[in-house]
């Protein structure tokens, strides 16, 4: 082994070898074990969501493959049908030319060549993480197989009434031209205005003033309506007013949506323009008004006078009209939810439009069923709440998209606007007995990206068909994804699922929480926060990185903030912290449900982690190449105490880990690795090893069963880790293996260790941890009292029993070596002890005379010293904390720093008043 850990001299020669071998396939034997990855899009690139989920997956399927089982992780990417037309329209735009003028065969060609030039950036990136995915049978939510699947279940769909074509509200985008989901609005605080307009009433008796944000949407207003109980308008219920600058007669209606408290009471309902206004328009059969046209311009159906304008040029218009007429009660400055595309930037608009749909409500029920009863299990428990909360309240899904990169919808029409729909328009002729020489054309429409992805767990393996794969591996282990597609996909999973296969599509969804920075802020482009994992692993410059984070901001002012927060959270760049370090952080704070507060500093404590294993192991190594270390059966073995009890303390651990593994409480499994790579093994273990191998007069099999122990136990400590830390487990195990009798090309396909429950040793333990208290009882003395390390230390032993005395014989070299001891002395009862530092054994005092060994007055003065500039220190950022303008205007987190600095000094001057005052009692 080098001297020197390099991950980037490992990683990608160990990914290579292992993709090139085949090892990511299943055998086909075993119990079936299947994770569907969640698909990234064709057009993404790796970000800490993904490298966060990804790893908790890989940690499982290496994790299943180890034990046995027939894994399948299976891989894919979605063709991510807005994000994917965007680019390539983009570099047509960049020659000059549009997809139009292309036209929709030769534009989809275009698309075709940039996803097999440029597609496959994240399945590079996640092989950089150690995705041990099954790259032999990846799948495109476009390609043939998936996309036979999609126009089949469409059909199926449609034939049952459970797809249907109407007209009624989307998010519409009106750059892009399309509809677009839920999921795919940005909402984010915005200033702007509430404008307080009058509405005169029919009767000439006066007005209604209501309040609006969209004034410009007042051209389609059908009503105003009041609170049923609201006393001051129910004798105008069933009046009509005038609406300004349209000549046009609406009624004032009682509605419960009308929020009675907030602003006049007085709400202007416009069903085309608005969800809830729809809603309340369905109610009291109010006609809908569309005003506006695909590109958000105000279209014929309004007053020739705003025709044509541009949405926000027509709000001024309204406004200054209604100025003029007298009709404008006052602007407030408004603080406002504004919707925009999370593509092109554009507000949305609620949009009448005709569009496919689904119908969920039959779809949901036997999926709701399915969590309850017991067949689909949340994990966190707490979130199927908030799985039944939105299927219970389930609404039709809006399927089409009006773009051309997709699915394109199965379905003809003719002249007179009939719907023919069938898997081709040969299919559609010959089911509905068309002639042949009647015209038909094709719906423009695709299907929306989250349509295909539904069928993603048994579209993957080849339904409609039934293949083997689909035969073995559905319904699969567990779904592995964030809190925020639960509906959007998880749900539809499911329902799909059971429509199509009889059967959930998974027993388990585990539910991580989202990465957020080191505050807890959500990351964004926009706040200058977003960390890149390849960055992480790899590195980058201080003026790489604030080149890359203020790359395209159109702010100035904004880039700046940007910058500036970047120079003073990463004054050097990022080092290269290796994907082990950052893989084995996500995997510590992966606690159930929770957001993942990420912070540098625990990759770089991971990183020192990764130095340890790999310093452990040359030390391991330097003292086992080339000796004996217990291979031959008839070579005589003894284990001390050490052994012995490192050897139990595994056991424990490997039983701790696979219940952490069941119950996916990563954080639990890392931190009970961490604590005995660290602590058991590096800190204790291997010193108590140097004992036995450096006594000169230890015996041949003791010598023999100390090095058996080191291989062995580092060998299955390599193999406990390496579902979260592959490369760096690979190659140590690589040379430890030979050593400790393990065969084998790969880590990868080794046995995971199980616990056997013949092989602990409480005895052991309870004497390792006399041992144990014993050392650290003297080192604590040590350090309390300023005695150098080195200096050997008499030891005077006060209140012991038989047991004492017989564990102190028995381990005096331990004692020796690692406390550092000149001498033990038992002291009788009646003996009289001199001025001695103490700790305790148990019952028994370890005492420490410390005459010769310190300068009392020199000890006192040191210590008066060190509190008296710690008080000083203190007394100024109190001072700091006392001043309200620093608390309110400095950044929160630097607040909190500062407060975290008084507590750790107050706790540090407790500790050494408390360490004078023993020194001034001796």
């Amino acid at each position: 082994m080098e001297k020197t850990y390099d991950p980037h001299a490992i990683e990608r020669h160990w990914y290579e070898t292992w993709e090139n071998r085949g090892y990511f396939a299943p055998k086909g034997e075993g119990a079936p074990y299947c994770i569907m990855i969640p698909p990234p899009n064709v057009t993404g690139t790796l970000h800490m969501g993904h490298a966060f989920q990804d790893t908790l997956m890989d940690a499982l399927i290496r994790y299943h493959r180890m034990r046995g089982d027939d894994t399948l992780w299976q891989a894919g990417t979605d063709h991510a049908g807005i994000a994917t037309q965007m680019i390539v329209e983009r570099q047509l735009n960049e020659q000059g030319v549009t997809r139009h003028d292309l036209g929709r065969e030769e534009f989809l060609d275009r698309v075709w060549q940039w996803k097999h030039e440029s597609g496959g950036n994240i399945t590079r990136q996640l092989r950089r993480m150690g995705a041990s995915l099954d790259w032999s049978r990846e799948r495109f939510t476009m390609d043939a197989g998936l996309s036979a699947a999609v126009t089949e279940v469409f059909v199926r769909l449609f034939d049952e009434g459970l797809i249907y074509r109407g007209k009624r509200l989307v998010n519409w985008d009106p750059v892009l031209h399309t509809a677009i989901s839920d999921l795919e609005v940005v909402s984010e605080q915005e200033q702007g205005h509430l404008w307080h307009l009058r509405y005169p009433l029919s009767s000439g008796d006066g007005h209604l003033v209501v309040a609006t944000t969209r004034p410009e949407t007042l051209l389609g207003d059908t009503a105003v309506a009041v609170h049923p109980a609201d006393a001051r308008y129910v004798e105008l219920i069933g009046q009509t007013i005038e609406l300004p600058l349209t000549g046009r007669r609406i009624p004032i209606i009682a509605d419960e949506y009308v929020d009675p408290e907030f602003g006049t009471g007085c709400v202007k309902i416009t069903p085309a323009h608005d969800f809830n206004d729809y809603a309340v328009g369905q109610r009291h059969d109010l006609p809908l008004i569309n005003v506006f046209t695909p590109d958000a311009h105000i279209n014929d159906a309004a007053p020739e006078a705003y025709r044509g304008l541009d949405r926000f040029e027509a709000r001024q218009r309204v406004i200054a009209d209604f100025e003029a007429l007298g009709l404008l009660e006052r602007i407030d400055d408004h603080t406002l939810m504004v919707p925009r595309g999370d593509r092109s930037g554009s507000v949305i608009e609620p949009y009448l439009t005709d569009q496919w749909y689904v119908k969920a409500a039959p779809l949901a029920k036997p999926a709701i069923e399915a969590v309850r009863d017991g067949r689909i299990k949340f994990v966190p428990e707490n979130w199927d709440k908030t799985y039944y909360e939105w299927m219970n309240n389930i609404e039709d899904w809006c399927i089409s998209r009006q773009l051309w990169w997709g699915h394109r919808v199965p379905a003809w029409y003719d002249a007179e606007g009939t719907i023919y729909v069938a898997h081709d328009e040969a299919a559609a002729r010959a089911k509905y007995a068309l002639p042949a020489d009647l015209a038909l054309r094709q719906d423009e429409d695709v299907l929306d990206t989250w349509f295909s992805s539904a069928l993603w767990p048994f579209s993957t393996l080849g339904w409609p068909d039934s293949t083997d794969e689909l035969k073995r591996y559905y319904p699969t282990s567990v779904l592995v994804t964030g809190f925020d597609i639960i509906f959007f996909w998880v749900a539809r999973m499911i329902m799909m699922g059971l429509k199509f296969m009889g059967d959930v599509p998974f027993h388990e969804v585990y539910v991580h929480g989202l990465v957020r920075d080191a505050e807890g802020q959500k990351m964004s482009k926009s706040k200058g926060n977003v960390l890149d994992p390849i960055d992480l692993i790899d590195g980058i410059t201080l003026d790489e990185l604030l080149a890359k984070r203020t790359r395209g901001l159109m702010q100035p002012q904004k880039a700046k903030q940007i910058a500036k927060a970047t120079r003073r959270d990463y004054p050097d760049g990022i080092p290269a912290f290796g994907t082990d370090a950052l893989r084995f952080t996500f995997a510590a704070l992966a606690s159930t449900g929770r957001d993942v507060r990420f912070d540098l500093a625990r990759i770089e404590g991971n990183r020192n982690f990764c130095n340890k294993l790999w310093n452990a192991a040359r030390y391991v190594l330097m003292n086992t190449e080339g000796q004996d270390t217990g291979l031959d059966a008839q070579a005589p073995i003894t284990l001390s105490l050490a052994d012995r009890w490192v050897i139990s303390r595994l056991q424990r651990v490997e039983a701790e880990v696979a219940g952490h593994f069941a119950g996916y409480r990563f954080d639990l499994l890392a931190r009970a690795l961490y604590d005995f790579t660290w602590h058991i093994y590096c800190d204790w273990y291997l010193e108590l090893a140097k004992t036995v191998l450096t006594d000169a007069s230890a015996a041949d099999d003791a010598k023999r069963g100390t090095r058996r122990t080191l291989v062995r136990v580092l060998e299955a400590l390599l193999r406990l880790l390496h579902p979260i830390m592959p490369y760096l487990t690979e190659e140590i195990w690589q040379t430890v293996a030979p050593l400790a009798g393990r065969a084998g090309d790969t880590i990868l396909l080794q046995p995971y260790p199980e616990a056997d429950d013949t092989r602990l040793d409480p005895l052991a333990e309870k004497d390792m941890d006399w041992v144990q208290t014993f050392i650290l009882g003297v080192r604590r003395i040590r350090a309390e009292m300023d005695i150098a390390p080195g200096k050997p230390l008499p030891v005077l032993l006060a209140g012991h029993g038989d047991d004492d005395r017989r564990l102190c014989t028995a381990n005096r070299a331990f004692l020796d070596s690692l406390a550092r001891l000149q001498s033990i002395d038992y002291l009788d009862d009646a003996a009289t002890a001199p001025e001695s530092a103490m700790a305790l054994v148990g019952d028994m005092r370890v005492l420490i005379p410390l005459a010769g060994l310190i300068d009392k007055d020199a000890e006192l003065e040191r210590l008066t010293r060190e509190i008296g500039k710690l008080e000083v220190n203190l007394s100024r950022c109190r001072a700091k904390l006392d001043n309200a303008n620093f608390v309110e205007r400095a950044p929160v987190e630097v607040v909190e720093q500062e407060r975290k600095r008084v507590s750790e000094m107050e706790s540090t001057i407790a500790r050494l008043q408390e360490q004078h005052a023993r020194i001034g009692a001796l």
